[in-house]
């Protein structure tokens, strides 16, 4: 590998890393404080570290079909998860209820499908896998990228409304960072996935961590979204 090879695979790794370790802090957390609703984000940050990994090992060449497929499915699962840790700041219990099930209804007929359907030929170019999946999984990830996208720019606007904290600002910013990314991967624009995830995961890690108040006292956060 030339230089330039060698700074892939080094930040391939610490991405794959920085997501494990923000998706365990989370359930650390998530557990200690019995806050099941944290759960979703821990899920998606889950699916993030994994998505990682797996192009971290088609990088270093292994390109077998179950672990395409598991990334075709990453890509459209990580949006549609993350979201379901936003839905409760709408504060709508039947509407909450609906999209949850819906959700992970879709989630599961994604995964269904992206397992059974055959990786496109030529999908892993130069050490990195780009995006051609069939047509019909394109229209089944839609179903559920395009409803999280709205519910997280909706929750968005809530949580800003209710608290201007920073904290709040960049996980949303970086969940969507991230959903768009999955989006356009699955419309086969695979380099705005590399991007978006390592944008994304920089803003899901300073709005995880604790982060100071001009007051000095912490600012309640929304409810549904997790705390530091």
């Amino acid at each position: 590998m030339d230089a330039g090879e060698y700074a892939v695979a080094a930040s391939l790794i610490l991405l794959t890393g920085l997501l494990a370790a923000l998706s365990l802090r989370s359930a650390y957390r998530s557990l200690h404080n019995h806050e099941a609703r944290e759960l979703p984000w821990v899920g998606g940050l889950a699916i993030g570290a994994a998505a990682m990994a797996i192009e971290t090992a088609v990088f270093f060449g292994a390109s077998q079909p179950v672990l395409l497929q598991g990334y075709v499915f990453a890509s459209a699962a990580i949006v549609g998860v993350l979201s379901l840790g936003a839905v409760h700041v709408l504060r709508r219990p039947l509407a909450e209820r609906a999209y949850v099930a819906f959700t992970l209804v879709m989630v599961g007929v994604v995964a269904m499908f992206s397992f059974l359907t055959a990786p496109a030929s030529g999908m892993v170019s130069n050490g990195v896998i780009t995006g051609d999946p069939s047509l019909l999984l394109v229209v089944l990830s839609s179903l559920v990228t395009f409803p999280a996208t709205v519910v997280l720019l909706l929750a968005s606007a809530i949580a800003l409304r209710r608290s201007r904290r920073w904290q709040t600002i960049l996980l949303i910013a970086g969940a969507l960072i991230l959903g768009a990314g999955g989006t356009l991967y699955i419309a086969s624009f695979p380099a705005v996935l590399y991007y978006a995830e390592f944008v994304g995961i920089v803003l899901l890690f300073f709005g995880l961590v604790s982060l100071p108040h001009p007051s000095g006292t912490p600012a309640p956060a929304p409810t549904g979204l997790p705390t530091a």
